[in-house]
């Protein structure tokens, strides 16, 4: 990886180079409008797309309130059916399971120390990949978008196009040039054909899936009462990975169970439809645990938190647990769409990484208390959501916690967070106003006096000008306040 995502600056000064980039930004207009055309076609097919929703968002909060007891309820029937569970409570210890699974299922072949991996944004967030390097383990991404990533030393800018920053150009170099010290090179004369480039990879990773004693994933869903994890994908690189090697091992947040298949369904109908724009995903693969003779002998299951306890505390902030990762948010977000995903620096980009970010690490470092603000507060992504989280809402509750700090939990312990530093215009300015209006007289005596000066009212913000004052003016204050208006005219009455 090409750096690391808390060393990154803020938003504000990411964004600003991202901008910038023209090839990006055109990137980006492209594959967002593509996709959310699509989308929106694909939702309004459903006549019931509205009662769908609710039911997603109903089974989500049900789920968190209870989510105790059916994590047990999931841990007892995995086991059951013949894997083994394992609890991580951050990063670091969910990486150390892993690397021990690993190492304990390849033994002493040096040649067989690695590992084929599912598209998964968990052991992203956890820095998987890095973890198992430093163990002098191999892990080899098979979806293609990440496997563009990883052969270019980049980072993932989109949930679910994570190479949605690269044109077809830069993929066919990409593959020129780095394909052979992974494995099979590039075939000699590769052109920019989507056809051609997906051959090359098919060739490239088919030796990988063959070879592979060991199979990282995630999952999209858990469902509790049977034990079963699903996976959703359009390649089939996952069902390879989950079928073939002799070991799989899936790490997964503990916030992806549901309760039972039927509330499964729900999910199988929204989620393709916001992501891919699809009916139904071309490959839906579920698994219960191991079958003799059949797929992966040996099915570990690494339950994660790393801060989403924490986060299930937060009244508000709660309902990013909700999320399905079907980036429907990100494909309609104007501030995504010029930034580009890696300005968030985080591996939940957009919209949704905005809110999940600060809250799963926290708002102590730089970039992710600015998050917050990546946003112009438009609410587009709260209406594509699936399950109707209301970003905007948790977007401005996690801007009181940067500007005010306080106490949250942290690892179940309670941090106090410290104001932060260059807001205190701001909260000198919320504070006054919380007075104002807490002192009816000295409100209306206010507005009076803006009203009677408002000829010397200057047309744009004092001191220095910069891009957004100098482009806009002051609204103009009226004549008389809402009161003296309505004194004036009803004569008081209420």
């Amino acid at each position: 990886m090409s750096g690391t995502y808390l060393g990154m600056p803020a938003f504000p000064k990411a964004a600003e180079d991202a901008v910038r980039n023209v090839t990006l930004r055109g990137n980006l207009r492209h594959a967002t409008h593509t996709i959310r055309d699509k989308r929106a076609k694909a939702v309004a097919e459903l006549e019931d797309w509205d009662r769908l929703r609710a039911a997603g968002k109903d089974i989500k909060d049900r789920t968190l309130r209870h989510l105790d007891r059916y994590l047990l309820q999931l841990e007892e029937a995995v086991t059951a059916a013949g894997g083994t569970v394992h609890w991580a409570a951050d990063a670091e210890e969910a990486n150390r399971i892993v690397t021990y699974l690993v190492k304990a299922a390849v033994g002493s072949d040096i040649e067989q120390r690695e590992v084929v991996k599912v598209k998964s944004m968990a052991t992203q967030e956890i820095g998987l990949n890095e973890a198992l390097e430093a163990e002098g383990i191999a892990a080899y991404e098979t979806d293609l978008a990440e496997l563009i990533v990883q052969l270019g030393d980049d980072r993932p800018s989109h949930i679910l196009v994570p190479a949605i920053h690269r044109n077809r150009g830069e993929i066919r170099d990409i593959f020129e040039e780095k394909m052979g010290s992974w494995g099979r090179a590039a075939p000699a004369g590769l052109t920019d054909n989507p056809a051609e480039l997906a051959e090359a990879a098919r060739v490239h990773l088919r030796e990988k899936f063959l070879r592979a004693k060991v199979g990282v994933s995630g999952a999209n869903f858990m469902v509790a009462e049977t034990g079963t994890l699903v996976v959703v994908e359009s390649e089939g690189n996952g069902r390879m990975c989950l079928t073939l090697p002799e070991t799989l091992i899936s790490v997964v947040g503990i916030e992806k169970v549901v309760p039972t298949w039927q509330d499964l369904e729900v999910f199988l109908q929204t989620l393709p439809r916001s992501s891919t724009a699809e009916r139904m995903n071309p490959y839906t693969s579920m698994w219960t645990g191991t079958t003799d003779g059949d797929g992966p002998q040996t099915f570990h299951l690494v339950l994660l938190d790393n801060g989403r306890t924490d986060t299930l505390a937060d009244e508000v902030g709660r309902q990013a647990l909700r999320c399905i990762r079907c980036s429907a948010c990100l494909n309609v977000c104007p501030v995504y769409e010029r930034a580009g995903g890696h300005a968030y620096g985080s591996v939940y980009p957009g919209p949704i990484g905005a809110i999940l970010s600060p809250q799963l690490r926290g708002t102590g470092s730089e970039v992710d208390a600015s998050l917050p603000y990546a946003s112009s507060l438009c609410g587009a992504c709260y209406d594509v959501c699936p399950v109707a989280i209301d970003i905007p809402e948790v977007l401005v509750h996690l801007r009181e916690r940067v500007v005010e700090g306080g106490e949250v939990t942290r690892n179940g312990e309670r941090v106090t967070i410290k104001p932060a530093k260059g807001h205190a215009v701001e909260r000198a300015a919320m504070r006054a106003a919380r007075w104002a209006l807490d002192h009816p007289d000295a409100l209306r005596a206010g507005q009076r006096l803006a009203s009677r000066t408002r000829r010397i009212h200057p047309k744009r913000l004092p001191g220095p000008g910069h891009a957004w004052s100098d482009t806009r003016t002051l609204p103009e204050v009226p004549a008389e306040s809402f009161r003296d208006w309505w004194q004036r005219t009803r004569g008081g009455a209420q």
